[in-house]
């Protein structure tokens, strides 16, 4: 039966990426449905997401990525242990791609040939003699690390790096396949850019844990200077996390975290129904979990 509870009981950190929207609202339909929970979804980065779990107030974060943020559950839920991270992650992975006519057409096929101002001058769109390459986000974790990749393989010299909301990143990729138009970008997987467009991800060397030292901005104001990162992401994950507070406080919603089991192809189509399909966050997340009801039940009783 439902707990009898007040309103408000939760906050969900909701990041500003698709599927982190989707999931965001999944968890708050799904506690409402198992436990009879409300929670508050709010927007917010992931720098400042942690440091609210940390203090309290925020009890949930639906996708946290590693490696981009490794230095914050080093020191949050390793050190502090003030968040702790559900066992069941998605399986990711992040990069630079490009389109085909990108590749076929003009040569740029390794990670190299951004560092070519010969190659490059395709992506100038604005005539100022530098290609553009969106990084990402400015809240992103990851498009700081792609500020120091593009320092370290030294395309910094010869590319504009943009930080932009992805809605805006990914029309820019929607305009050049649909213009036949050269482009590079930051990616990320699973992600509906691959399910809506003929994607391939530029060769980089492999990655090497020597050759990859991160300092985030919150660390350290000389970040990008003491940063190095001349080689490709390492694998990826993300995890539900959770203020280990709850376990007090809310002990069955953490059982319920701990088994929530997203599948990759799955996130891949909470990002394309919002982002290409333009399905509201909450009404979307309302639907999958009636569909989903069983598996939901699942979560709450294993």
């Amino acid at each position: 039966m439902p707990l009898s509870v007040h309103a408000r009981d939760l906050v969900i950190a909701m990041p500003n990426w698709p599927s982190g929207q989707a999931t965001a609202n999944i968890l708050k339909v799904g506690l409402k449905k198992e436990f009879g929970l409300d929670a508050d979804v709010r927007e917010m980065g992931s720098m400042i997401a942690f440091a609210a779990l940390n203090s309290g107030e925020v009890d949930i974060h639906p996708e946290i990525w590693s490696p981009n943020l490794d230095s914050l559950i080093d020191k949050y839920v390793k050190k502090a242990g003030t968040v702790a991270l559900s066992p069941i992650g998605v399986q990711a992975w992040q990069g630079l791609c490009e389109t085909h006519v990108t590749a076929d057409r003009y040569g740029i096929r390794d990670i190299a040939d951004l560092d070519d101002p010969k190659k490059t001058a395709a992506l100038d769109t604005d005539g100022d003699g530098r290609g553009e390459l969106w990084i990402g986000a400015e809240t992103w974790a990851s498009t700081s690390i792609e500020r120091i990749r593009a320092n370290s393989y030294g395309y910094a010299r010869t590319m504009t790096l943009l930080e932009m909301p992805e809605a805006v990143g990914m029309a820019s990729v929607d305009a050049a396949e649909a213009n036949d138009r050269p482009i590079v970008f930051a990616c990320y997987a699973p992600h509906y850019v691959f399910k809506l467009h003929d994607i391939v991800r530029l060769i980089e060397p492999p990655f090497d844990p020597v050759k990859w030292k991160i300092v985030l901005p919150s660390e350290d104001p000389q970040w990008l200077t003491k940063s190095s990162a001349a080689v490709a992401w390492n694998a990826a994950h993300f995890n539900v996390g959770y203020a280990t507070s709850l376990r007090q406080s809310h002990p069955e919603v953490v059982k319920f975290l701990e088994h929530v089991d997203f599948k990759e192809d799955e996130i891949t189509g909470m990002s394309y129904a919002l982002q290409v399909e333009r399905q509201d966050p909450y009404a979307f997340a309302q639907q999958w979990v009636a569909t989903h009801g069983v598996r939901v039940d699942g979560w709450a009783t294993k």
